[in-house]
């Protein structure tokens, strides 16, 4: 049970955190296209980080083979990307868009890419 207290609860906070940030009719900062890179990196970094608290939830959480382990997380986190973009559907100003879709999975591609990374350098010691 202590487990699940420490692994878990920054998962949803963090979705929560997510959610909140979805939910404002506009984040835009006025900078041009500055902007539009600030939150496309934003997108990708949300996405990077749940990813790694999903991974180290599940890591800590469950006897999984190597294969689950990476699929669950990619998947969830894949999902939560989808339902994002359904939940900005219904905030004034904002709309669904298969473009950050898209971004949110380099995100999570990313994270794969770096824990894949980090595992073959362990190995090598």
């Amino acid at each position: 049970m202590l487990k699940f207290l420490k692994l878990w609860p920054p998962v949803f906070a963090w979705c929560g955190f997510i959610f909140y940030l979805s939910s404002l009719p506009n984040l835009g900062t006025g900078w041009g296209y500055w902007d539009l890179i600030l939150r496309k990196f934003a997108h990708m970094l949300e996405y990077f980080i749940l990813a790694a608290l999903l991974y180290r939830a599940f890591k800590g959480s469950f006897k999984f083979p190597a294969f689950h382990l990476t699929v669950w997380p990619l998947l969830l986190t894949f999902l939560y990307a989808v339902s994002d973009e359904v939940h900005q559907a219904f905030v004034p100003t904002r709309g669904p868009s298969i473009q950050d879709v898209l971004v949110d999975s380099a995100g999570i591609i990313l994270f794969y890419i770096f824990i894949r990374n980090k595992a073959g350098a362990e190995n090598v010691d």
